[in-house]
């Protein structure tokens, strides 16, 4: 992203302290084609106490999506899809009641593939002048 759009919070080259971490407390989905990985996505409980605002619908338990990623060479050809579906099948046994994400706003950001994938916009905030849209799947409606 940053070859196509120039520097910005998708720039960032996180410790390998931090991804351990992060990997600690989250699930990771993996899609495969043969023994190559090819899209990740990572899942965590939501802490709603800990963002600045309140934009998603009051549910007993969500969980957050975070960097869905697919190999350049296999994109647009549905595993990004693929692990969403994966994450929205999580929901249940997790338990949770909704998938929560966010998206840089357009044209880096993913919003309209997330509405493709049944996502429903739930608000949009300025984080230092970066806009950022946030989205939500809630399982039971």
């Amino acid at each position: 992203m940053t070859r196509k759009f120039g520097l910005g919070g998708w720039s960032d080259i996180p410790s390998e302290s931090l991804v351990r971490k992060q990997m600690r407390a989250s699930r990771v989905l993996v899609a495969r084609i043969g023994t190559d990985i090819v899209g990740t996505v990572r899942l965590a409980t939501a802490q709603p106490a800990l963002l600045p605002f309140n934009t998603f619908t009051p549910v007993s338990q969500a969980v957050y999506v975070f960097g869905l990623a697919v190999a350049p060479q296999v994109r647009e050809k549905g595993i990004g899809r693929q692990l969403i579906e994966m994450a929205k099948a999580a929901v249940p046994d997790w338990p949770a009641d909704a998938l929560w994400l966010d998206a840089h706003d357009p044209p880096v950001g993913a919003g309209a593939f997330y509405e493709r994938c049944g996502f429903r916009r739930a608000g949009r905030v300025d984080l230092g002048g970066v806009p950022l849209l946030f989205y939500e799947w809630l399982a039971r409606r």
